[in-house]
């Protein structure tokens, strides 16, 4: 049994919240095990001014803390999954996924107007091309400017009339305790959400055996199929989480069931699709959706994108 154990995390009120929870939930299964938390600055911590539209880094938010994993300055690291490259290292592996907040995204307003009383006038602040896209495809007079900052950050700039809508992640906001600023939930068939939205990701290096039996009592079995399949998904069309693809998973009965979603800058053009199968299929299921939406459309749009 370890005595020890030091997690990486950045240093934002919501990434202490999820690192907090983390050492919650490893206190009551392991109450003798001393835990440290080390703050590590990411390159989305640092350039902040940077429009993640424009950034082809697919660890902006998690890189760094994954290069002090490798160095062993940490044991373990906590990422949201969103975030999480799709492509692992050799080196290390996701150990465990904690049970899903809400996956949805939320709606934000000022005066708590709905976002069908929105027009060309009112600005919305999103920094995702997947929301952007969504939402010129239900109004293309949406007037939609890229917004940087920590979610705390992004809803004073909204309360500081610098926007008068935001699109946010209903995880994030919940957390953190901000459920008050929330004007609406989006349906999935109005904003589908990114994969591994609202999923907490617990990385370790493969080879201590000791720190991954103490994690995998972590994992939440149904929440790592789900966001597994849409991981494997978003990794076969070769995308991160500055792209505007989605997708979103649930089981019924035994069942996943696989929402996806892939659409143009300018919201005119989009594939959606969903394939539902045995549970224990989880990772061919996220394959063989994407090929399809490839082969219906999907390949045009990319190849625009790209």
């Amino acid at each position: 049994m370890m005595n020890k154990l030091t997690i990486g995390t950045r240093g934002s009120n919501l990434a202490l919240y999820q690192t907090n929870l983390v050492i919650k939930n490893i206190r009551n299964l392991y109450p003798s095990i001393q835990v440290n938390t080390k703050v590590i600055k990411t390159k989305g911590d640092v350039f902040l001014e940077k429009d993640l539209t424009k950034v082809l880094d697919k660890g902006f938010f998690t890189s760094e803390i994954q290069d002090a994993l490798y160095a062993k300055e940490i044991d373990l690291a906590v990422h949201s999954l969103k975030d999480l490259p799709t492509e692992m290292p050799q080196d290390s592996c996701i150990a465990a996924i904690l049970p899903r907040e809400d996956y949805r995204d939320v709606f934000l307003s000022t005066h708590k107007t709905p976002l069908s009383y929105f027009n060309e006038y009112k600005k919305i602040g999103t920094s995702s091309l997947r929301r952007k896209s969504q939402l010129l495809a239900v109004n293309n007079n949406l007037k939609i400017l890229p917004v940087r900052g920590n979610v705390d950050t992004r809803i004073q700039k909204m309360l500081d009339g610098n926007f008068d809508g935001l699109v946010l992640a209903a995880a994030g906001v919940k957390r953190l305790g901000l459920e008050k600023h929330i004007t609406e939930y989006l349906d999935s068939d109005l904003m589908l959400t990114a994969p591994g939205q609202g999923a907490i990701a617990l990385e370790t290096r493969n080879s201590d055996e000791k720190l991954k039996k103490i994690l995998y009592r972590l994992n939440d079995e149904k929440t790592y199929m789900c966001v597994s399949a849409e991981r494997s998904f978003l990794n076969t069309l070769g995308g991160g989480c500055h792209v505007p693809f989605a997708a979103y998973a649930y089981i019924i009965n035994e069942q996943i069931n696989l929402k996806a979603f892939v659409g143009s800058l300018d919201g005119e053009t989009n594939v959606k699709d969903m394939i539902v199968g045995k549970k224990e299929r989880y990772l061919h299921l996220g394959k063989e959706l994407a090929e399809r939406i490839l082969n219906n459309g999907g390949k045009e749009i990319i190849s625009h994108l790209k």
